[in-house]
């Protein structure tokens, strides 16, 4: 700033008389020096995480360059996941006050360190909600959710995508060229709901054509689930939420049955309406089915995508032996294992977060018009509305909001 200043005063004639002034040089300096610090301090409006049931929507400086392998990039869009919600209720403990929220987004590339090759200044990118320096052990074996340097740290470790702009590390294998073809609210998908879906819960489960699939929760990430469930054939899809109105999504995305706990008899159970549902198939196809062939009750497949004690009781309640669960959903309380009744029934119980390593592929999908998850967004808003997209978002069965589409 100095040496600013000093080139500033080498450019005016020696007679002047603000060389003359210590005041007025004090002043020119003074000046020069804060032009410098306001173009260095420039700001930017993001949503901040206060602590517990708190945030605000409150300017902050704005992202920049701290490694050679980073990128900003400007929002275009972002969206709520329900882990900000689990954030917001003090259930992770790494994100701590002063935390800009947000792990999910499509954008701009604003400007890029010198370690950045993939990607300049003007690109188009879709913003991976999980972070991978490509080099780690982890990287190498494909588990870029646990990334010695990386992971999901955004929204969490690092400052994340609900702002103007974020900064993202290792922006080369972080980013994903965002085709021209696909709008925003189709590809902000793809930062985090529909690859969540497709690894931790269809992936896991090991889904095989012919098989039944039972998802718990219709929120976004058990939409995704039946989404890409698809892919792979079962004979039924069985959505279970205790929301009519998610229930009638699922059936226009693909759901062949569906089961609202809330509305069963007093003596019926989940298992009894499977059971019903398994009946029903057999029933439907004309033949009688063979004692001696026929399954134990239960589904081949429970997919928990909730995050709460009862719907991983569901799922260890209608599994069928030698079936297997996945859970997706991120707990914040612990959970009962029901081994005195599961060691017996060969079934596998799978957890973990997503790795993002499908992205690639699924946005090939998207290209070729077989997932369209865009029809996940129930509600639009502008980013300087984003609090009140919180409350709409945490209020989901009553506003029947299933994926938010804010943008920038």
């Amino acid at each position: 700033m100095l040496r600013l200043a000093a080139a500033s005063l080498s450019r005016l004639p020696a007679s002047s008389s603000f060389l003359s002034s210590p005041s007025r040089l004090s002043s020119l300096s003074s000046s020069s020096s804060s032009a410098v610090f306001r173009r260095t301090m420039a700001s930017m409006k993001a949503l901040v995480y206060e602590g517990p049931a708190q945030k605000s929507w409150k300017s902050v400086p704005k992202a920049a360059i701290q490694a050679p392998t980073d990128a900003v990039v400007k929002l275009t869009s972002t969206t709520i996941c329900g882990t900000d919600l689990h954030i917001l209720k003090g259930d992770v403990a790494t994100v701590t006050p002063g935390r800009i929220l947000g792990h999910e987004g499509v954008g701009i590339v604003d400007s890029v360190g010198s370690g950045v090759s993939a990607f300049k200044p003007g690109d188009r990118v879709l913003i991976s909600c999980i972070t991978s320096c490509g080099k780690c052990l982890y990287c190498q074996r494909n588990m870029q959710a646990h990334c010695h340097s990386g992971g999901w740290i955004l929204g969490n470790e690092i400052d994340g995508t609900q702002a103007e702009f974020v900064r993202i590390p290792y922006a080369d294998t972080s980013l994903y060229a965002a085709p021209k073809a696909l709008a925003d609210d189709a590809l902000l998908m793809l930062s985090d709901a529909l690859p969540t879906g497709f690894e931790v819960g269809v992936r896991s489960a090991k889904i095989q054509p012919g098989e039944s699939v039972a998802v718990v929760g219709a929120g976004p990430v058990g939409m995704a689930v039946l989404m890409t469930a698809q892919f792979y054939s079962p004979a039924s899809i069985i959505m279970i939420d205790t929301d009519d109105s998610r229930l009638e999504v699922a059936k226009k995305l693909g759901a062949t049955h569906t089961i609202n706990p809330a509305k069963l008899g007093a003596s019926s159970t989940i298992l009894d309406a499977i059971n019903a549902i398994n009946n029903e198939q057999y029933t439907a196809s004309g033949e009688t089915p063979n004692p001696a062939m026929s399954a134990e009750p239960g589904v081949d497949v429970a997919i928990e995508c909730v995050g709460i004690p009862q719907t991983f009781a569901t799922c260890q309640s209608i599994i069928a032996p030698g079936g297997r669960i996945a859970n997706v959903g991120v707990h914040g309380t612990k959970v009962d294992l029901q081994l005195q009744d599961l060691w017996i029934k060969n079934i596998t119980i799978t957890t973990g977060l997503v790795s993002a390593n499908t992205t690639a592929m699924l946005l090939k999908v998207l290209q070729g018009g077989k997932v369209k998850p865009e029809a996940l967004i129930t509600h639009r808003f502008k980013l300087d509305d984003i609090e009140h997209a919180y409350e709409v978002f945490g209020n989901a069965a009553k506003e029947h909001a299933i994926k938010t589409f804010i943008e920038a």
